[in-house]
């Protein structure tokens, strides 16, 4: 039961919500679910990285610069740009409650997008999406 609590969690998720049950349950055992405490950092700006992170439970800050750009929650996932472009985190994302995440490391990482094209096409469309919101910002 509690894999298919999972897999529902997963196809909740944007980036997974065009996934079949099959390739779910492939993205599924890939991940490593892990519980983190409130006030946790995360992920930090300028740090190599090496995990992609998706939430399952709870919310975190992002900021940038030591400014508060977002609040993330369940759905939200982070860290990517760092696995492709291999350059230092561009921000600083620590728990605001305790947190349940699915964290993907490098390896699963590129052996899923190999794997599953449908998941590079909704990481990419994704990456434009953050990509204009910034420019947006930008001139506003």
């Amino acid at each position: 039961m509690a894999a298919r609590t999972r897999e529902l969690d997963l196809g909740d998720i944007w980036l997974f919500s065009a996934c079949s049950a099959g390739q779910l349950r492939t993205i599924r055992r890939q991940v490593e679910e892990v519980t983190v405490p409130a006030g946790k950092v995360l992920v930090e700006e300028g740090t190599v990285g090496r995990e992609f992170f998706f939430i399952v439970e709870g919310t975190a800050t992002v900021k940038v610069g030591g400014r508060k750009v977002a609040t993330l929650g369940p759905g939200n996932y982070f860290g990517e740009l760092s696995l492709l472009d291999h350059k230092p985190r561009s921000a600083t994302v620590a728990s605001d409650t305790d947190m349940v995440l699915l964290v993907l490391d490098q390896r699963r990482f590129n052996g899923l997008l190999d794997e599953l094209p449908t998941l590079a096409h909704k990481l990419l469309a994704a990456m434009a999406q953050r990509i204009r919101e910034a420019d947006a910002k930008a001139v506003n």
